[in-house]
C-alpha cells in the first residue's frame, strides 16, 4: 500500500492529516467524488529558496521552476512552461470557484510582436484522465496577458487599453455557475497601488472547459538570445470554491520513489528525492518497523546531483517481510515538516518453489501515467521487478532534452524524465526488490557504443555522427549521476575500477532467493562500428549502408562487445554457486541476435516508426534480416564468446531494448547448441520493429501458428531458432499507438525444484487473471534448465550419485582447466554430457558447507554405465 504522511508543526498546534495512495482517482471528470468547501493558498513565502517548488506542484520544465524569495519563478521565457496544482481538480459538477494570483514580471524586454501568455491555465486535461496526464501535458483555458497588453481568455483577445503587460500585478477570474455554463469575470490590479488596470465581466465560458487541473502559465516565444532570462515570478496563488475536489494523497515529493536489492545479507536501497538541497538542516532517515515501532537506522542528506542517496544495510539478517519508511525532516520559518514514503523489504524466498520476475523495457510516455500496468503486473504478483533499459526516451514529458549550459539544469532535466517513470511504476517496486540498468535512451543516446567510457565527438551536432563516434556524449559527470540513480541499489560491482573519463561500472551478479542474476553493460565497453569497419561500409548510425558490403565476411575482426573485464566475470560467476544458489540468469538490455526485419533494400531504420501495423493474421512480405549493429548479434565473434560462456552454467537469458518480444535459442556451430533468451515487449513503443522472415513457410502461417518461428540466420550471420516473436498488428482499441504496437510486458517464472522456467508475454491491455485472455501468440513457453546447454553429447563421465540432502555443484573441466559448465544438481544422480573424446577433471561441491571432492584424470566414454557414489553429511 502507497502510505504516505505529511505533518506541518507550527508554534500554535498541528495540522496532521494522515494519508494513502494505493489507488489513484483517475477519472476526475466523470465520477461522484466527495467534493468540499475549499480555500487554499500557496505557502512559498514559508519555504526557502530552492530548486524545486514543492510536493503540492509539477513544474514543466523541472529545471524551469523555482522558489525565490517566496515567489515561485519561471526561470526561463519558453513555451509552455506551466505549473500544476496536484492536490485540488475542479470536477464536472457546475459550481462556482474563484482563482486569483499576484504576478511579477521579471523578463525586461518582452516585445509587442512577441507571442505567449502570462498567468491562469484551468480545466489542464492530458491524454488520460488521471490528474498526472494533466499535470505533464494538460492543455487548458488560458487566462492571461500577452506581450502587447491585450488579455487572453482562450481564442479571446479583449482590449485592454494597456500597452504592455503590467510590470506587477494581481489577476483575479471568478467564475459563476450559471444554468450549463459559466459566466466570467476579470479583474486585474496593479500590486503596488491597488489600483484597477483592466476588468472585463459576462465572459461566457463553457463547463467543460474548467473541469481539470489548475495551473500558472509562463508561455513566451522571444528570439533565442533572449529565452535564458526570468520570465515571471507568482506569489499568494489562492482558489476557493465550494465544490473542489481536494485530496493529499496526490502530494509528489519530496520522496518521487525508492528501489532496492538484497543480496547475500546485504541491503541496498536507494531513495529517490525532489531537489530540496538547498534547505539547509533537511534530514532523510531509513527506519524499519520493530514491534510496531518505527526505529531509524540511518539518517543522511542531500549532496549528489541525482537528488539521490544510497542506504547500505550490510547485516539483513530478517526472514519475514519488514516494512521500512523513509523519513523527510524539512525545517521551515517557524515550522517543522515531514514527509514519509513506506514500503517493504520482501522476504527472500529461498524456500519457495517458485521465482516469478516481471520484466520491463522502452519505456516511453504515450500511456503515462500507465495505471493499466500496474494493476494487471500486480495479479501476477511476481517476486522480483527488472527494468532493462530505457526507462524512459528523450521526449518523455515533452520539451526534448537539455544537452548543454549549465550542469545541474541538465541534471533536473533528466531528473523529471525520471520521476516521471517513478510516478507510473514505482508501485511495483514498492513492496518487491527491483534491478534496473539504464540503457541508450537513458543516457540521451539513441544508440550508444561505450568505448570503454569514451567521449563522444560532439563539435558538428549530436546526432548519428556523434553516436557513430563512438562514447558518450553527455558530460561523464552527468553520465555518472544517471547511473548512480538508477543502479546505486544494486549489489557492489564485480570490479568497480573505473573507465574512461571516470565514468562508474555497475556489473555484478545479485543473488536472491536462490537464483544469481548476472547483470552485464553490453553497451559501455562496446566497439563503434564507424570506428572498426572498412570505411567502404559506409557506416551510419550503426547501419551500413553500401549495399556492395556484406558483413558477414568481417566475423572475426578486432572489436569488442562486453569487454575483456565482463568477460573475466562471466568467467567467475559461471563457477560461483555459494549461497545456495540453484539456476542462473543474465540480465543485459540486449539479447545476442538481431531479431529483426526491415523491407528489403532498405539500408536504415528510420522507417520502422512508419512502417504499415498488419491486420492479425497478416504476413509481410519482402522483408530482408536487419544488419543493426546496435544489438548483441554485432560483432558476431564477441557474440559467440559471451553465449558460450553463459551456456557453460545453463544460464537463461532476459534482455530488453528491441522493442519486440521474443523468445530464441541461440545457435554458435549449430543450430539449438547453446541456451534460451527472452527479449520482452517495450512498455510503451516508440519504434515498433518486427520480425517477419522471407525464407518462411506462408502458405502455412495463421496467428496462431506463425511461419516465422523455426531457424533463422540473423543480418550478421548468426544462428538463432525462434520459438515465438510478439509483432505488432492492429488491435481495434485505442489509442492505437499504444495497442496496435505490441506493447507489453514479461513474466518469466524459475521453478528451483522441477529446474524449469516459464516464459510469458502479457500485451498490456490484457487481464492476466482472466482465463480467456491469451498471450502473444507462442507464449507461455516452458523449457528446462539444462535445454540452456544445447550442444549435443560426445562421450559421457560416470554417472554421480549423490546420499544425503545436501544439492550439490558439479563442475566439469578439460585437462587443461578449462570449465566445461557447472550445475547445481537437481536429483541425486546426474549423468555428465561431455563434446569430445579425452580426460577430463569433475568436481563435487557444496559451498554452503564447505564440502569439496575432486575426481582426475576421468576418461569420457560413449557407452558410459560406471557410477561415482559420494555421501553427504546433513
Amino acid at each position: 500500500m502507497d502510505r504516505r504522511k505529511y505533518i506541518k508543526t507550527i508554534a500554535l498546534g498541528a495540522f496532521i492529516p494522515s494519508f494513502s495512495v494505493a489507488a489513484f482517482p483517475t477519472n476526475l471528470l466523470s465520477r461522484s467524488l466527495n467534493l468540499k468547501a475549499i480555500n487554499f493558498k500557496s505557502n512559498w513565502e514559508n519555504w526557502p529558496d530552492m530548486k524545486w517548488i514543492g510536493p503540492q506542484y509539477w513544474g514543466n520544465r523541472l529545471q524551469d521552476w523555482r522558489l525565490k524569495n517566496g515567489m515561485a519563478i519561471c526561470g526561463i521565457t519558453g513555451s509552455n512552461r506551466h505549473l500544476q496544482l496536484l492536490t485540488l481538480q475542479k470536477t464536472k459538477g457546475l459550481s462556482s470557484f474563484k482563482v486569483s494570483v499576484d504576478m511579477v514580471m521579471l523578463h525586461k524586454s518582452l516585445r509587442s510582436h512577441d507571442k505567449g501568455c502570462f498567468g491562469i491555465r484551468l480545466g489542464a486535461k492530458g491524454p488520460f484522465e488521471d490528474y498526472r496526464s494533466a499535470a505533464v501535458f494538460g492543455k487548458g483555458l488560458d487566462l492571461g496577458f500577452i506581450p502587447n497588453g491585450k488579455f487572453k481568455v482562450g481564442e479571446q483577445l479583449l482590449d485592454t487599453g494597456l500597452r504592455k503587460i503590467p510590470k506587477s500585478c494581481r489577476l483575479e477570474a471568478y467564475l459563476k455557475a450559471l444554468e450549463n455554463d459559466y459566466s466570467l469575470r476579470i479583474s486585474v490590479s496593479d500590486l503596488e497601488t491597488g489600483e484597477l488596470l483592466f476588468s472585463k465581466e459576462n465572459i461566457s465560458v463553457n463547463a467543460e472547459d474548467v473541469q481539470g487541473n489548475f495551473a500558472l502559465l509562463a508561455d513566451a516565444k522571444v528570439e533565442a538570445d533572449r529565452e535564458s532570462d526570468s520570465s515571471v515570478g507568482f506569489a499568494n496563488w489562492s482558489i476557493s470554491g465550494d465544490n473542489l475536489y481536494v485530496n493529499e494523497e496526490q502530494l509528489f515529493g519530496p520522496i518521487y520513489f525508492a528501489q532496492y536489492t538484497l543480496s547475500g545479507g546485504k541491503l541496498k536501497l536507494t531513495a529517490q528525492l525532489a531537489p530540496i538541497e538547498q534547505i539547509d538542516g533537511h534530514k532523510v532517515s531509513l527506519q524499519f518497523k520493530e514491534d510496531g515501532i518505527w526505529k531509524t537506522k540511518d539518517t543522511s542528506y542531500i549532496e549528489h546531483l541525482g537528488r539521490a542517496i544510497n542506504f547500505v544495510i550490510t547485516d539483513w539478517k530478517h526472514g519475514k517481510d519488514v516494512s521500512y519508511r523513509l523519513l523527510v525532516e524539512i525545517p521551515l520559518q517557524n515550522e517543522i515538516h515531514h514527509y514519509t514514503y513506506e514500503g517493504t523489504i520482501a522476504s527472500e524466498p529461498m524456500e519457495k518453489d517458485l521465482l516469478k520476475t516481471a520484466v520491463f523495457s522502452c519505456n516511453f510516455d504515450y500511456g503515462f501515467p500507465d495505471n493499466d500496468v500496474h494493476e494487471n503486473v500486480s495479479k501476477l504478483d511476481p517476486d522480483v521487478v527488472l527494468f532493462l533499459g530505457d526507462q524512459f526516451y528523450e521526449a518523455t514529458g515533452g520539451f526534448g532534452i537539455q544537452k548543454t549550459g549549465n550542469l545541474d539544469d541538465m541534471c533536473l532535466d533528466y531528473l523529471r524524465k525520471w520521476a516521471m517513470f517513478g510516478w507510473s511504476y514505482r508501485e511495483l517496486f514498492r513492496h518487491k526488490p527491483c534491478a534496473i540498468i539504464p540503457d541508450d535512451h537513458d543516457v540521451y543516446h539513441g544508440n550508444v557504443w561505450g568505448e570503454g567510457g569514451a567521449k563522444a565527438d560532439v563539435e558538428n551536432g549530436f546526432g548519428a555522427d556523434a553516436q557513430d563516434s563512438g562514447g558518450y556524449k553527455m558530460p561523464a559527470e552527468w553520465v555518472n549521476m544517471v547511473q548512480f540513480t538508477q543502479t546505486s541499489h544494486l549489489p557492489d560491482p564485480f570490479d568497480p575500477t573505473p573507465v574512461k573519463q571516470n565514468i562508474g561500472v555497475y556489473y555484478t551478479h545479485w543473488n536472491y532467493g536462490g537464483i544469481s542474476f548476472a547483470i552485464l553493460e553490453d553497451r559501455k565497453f562496446k566497439s563503434a562500428p564507424k570506428r572498426v569497419l572498412p570505411k567502404e561500409a559506409k557506416v551510419w548510425n550503426g547501419f551500413i549502408t553500401n549495399p556492395d558490403f556484406d558483413i558477414k565476411k568481417h566475423r572475426n575482426l578486432e572489436a569488442e562487445l562486453l569487454g575483456e573485464r565482463q568477460h573475466k566475470f562471466l568467467d567467475h560467476w559461471a563457477q560461483d554457486w555459494s549461497r545456495g544458489i540453484e539456476m542462473k540468469v543474465v540480465l543485459s538490455q540486449t539479447n545476442f541476435a538481431t531479431v529483426a526485419t526491415l523491407p528489403k533494400g532498405t539500408r536504415t531504420d528510420e522507417v520502422v516508426p512508419s512502417l504499415n501495423i498488419p491486420k492479425k493474421g497478416e504476413y509481410i512480405i519482402g522483408d530482408w534480416p536487419t544488419v543493426d549493429m546496435d544489438s548483441n548479434g554485432w560483432p558476431s565473434n564477441k557474440r559467440d564468446r559471451a553465449v558460450e560462456q553463459i551456456r557453460k552454467c545453463f544460464a537463461f537469458h532476459i534482455a530488453g531494448d528491441q522493442h519486440l518480444g521474443s523468445f530464441i535459442r541461440y545457435g554458435i556451430d549449430e543450430y539449438g547448441d547453446s541456451g534460451y533468451a527472452f527479449a520482452g515487449p517495450a512498455l510503451n513503443n516508440i519504434w515498433p520493429r518486427r520480425f517477419w522472415p522471407a525464407d518462411a513457410n506462408i502458405a502455412e502461417h495463421s496467428y496462431e501458428n506463425p511461419a516465422y518461428v523455426g531457424n533463422h540466420i540473423d543480418g550478421f550471420g548468426n544462428k538463432m531458432t525462434v520459438l515465438a516473436v510478439a509483432n505488432p498488428h492492429e488491435t481495434g482499441l485505442q489509442p492505437k499507438i499504444i495497442h496496435d504496437r505490441a506493447t507489453g510486458y514479461g513474466l518469466v517464472t524459475f521453478n528451483k525444484k522441477e529446474r524449469t522456467i516459464k516464459t510469458e508475454c502479457w500485451s498490456r491491455f490484457m487481464d492476466p487473471s482472466e482465463e480467456s485472455e491469451e498471450q502473444n501468440p507462442g507464449w507461455p513457453i516452458t523449457i528446462k534448465e539444462t535445454d540452456n546447454y544445447g550442444r549435443k553429447a560426445v562421450a559421457w563421465l560416470p554417472e554421480i550419485k549423490i546420499v544425503g540432502d545436501h544439492k550439490p555443484v558439479i563442475k566439469i573441466f578439460e585437462a587443461n582447466d578449462d570449465l566445461v559448465y557447472a550445475l547445481r544438481m537437481a536429483t541425486e544422480s546426474f549423468k555428465p554430457k561431455v563434446f569430445s573424446m579425452g580426460i577430463y577433471k569433475i568436481v563435487v561441491e557444496v559451498p554452503e558447507i564447505g564440502f569439496e571432492k575432486i575426481f582426475l584424470n576421468v576418461k569420457a566414454k560413449t557407452n558410459m554405465n560406471k557410477s561415482i557414489q559420494i555421501k553427504l553429511e546433513n
